[in-house]
């Protein structure tokens, strides 16, 4: 992922984000990935006929909106003026493999919907958190991709400061 101002328009505030990736030769799942000077490896499980060599894309997306929520959640808290000394979040989704493998007509290849807990731990009141929690939920990027296809259920807890 490399993150450039658009240079064709004259808005300041567009940032392209790009990554490349390719499968690695001689292998039947395994793709490297390049997002600005990082790389990493995705593959599937052996089950999914990987190597194991790396959490699979689907994993990934996980990863994305978990660290994308835990980041925006520290963005928003600072902005609202909050004090947060955690955030933890567990996501996890349901994927009919029918889909994926095509064995079935009509079923869906992706998540069925992903779920989402965050507890937060810190100081403040609850009606704090929750507006920060909106804040979040109308501000989150990585959500609002995948809210426009993928339902996103979160369940918000709160643990004790």
């Amino acid at each position: 992922m490399s993150q450039t101002i658009d240079e064709t328009t004259t808005d300041p505030n567009l940032v392209t984000t790009s990554v490349t990736g390719a499968l690695v030769r001689g292998t039947a799942t395994e793709v490297t990935l390049s997002a600005r000077q990082h790389t990493f490896t995705i593959d599937e499980p052996a089950g999914l006929g990987g190597t194991d060599l790396g959490a699979n894309p689907v994993e990934h997306l996980l990863g994305a909106l978990a660290s994308c929520t835990v980041i925006t959640y520290q963005v928003w808290a600072e902005k609202l003026g909050l004090r947060l000394d955690g955030v933890d979040v567990a996501l996890s989704g349901d994927i009919d493999l029918r889909g994926f493998f095509g064995t079935a007509e009509g079923v869906r290849p992706g998540f069925r919907g992903i779920d989402l807990e965050v507890t937060l731990t810190g100081p403040e009141s609850d009606a704090d958190y929750r507006r920060l929690e909106e804040a979040v939920s109308t501000h989150c990027p990585v959500a609002d991709n995948l809210t426009n296809g993928v339902p996103v259920r979160t369940t918000l807890e709160l643990a004790a400061g």
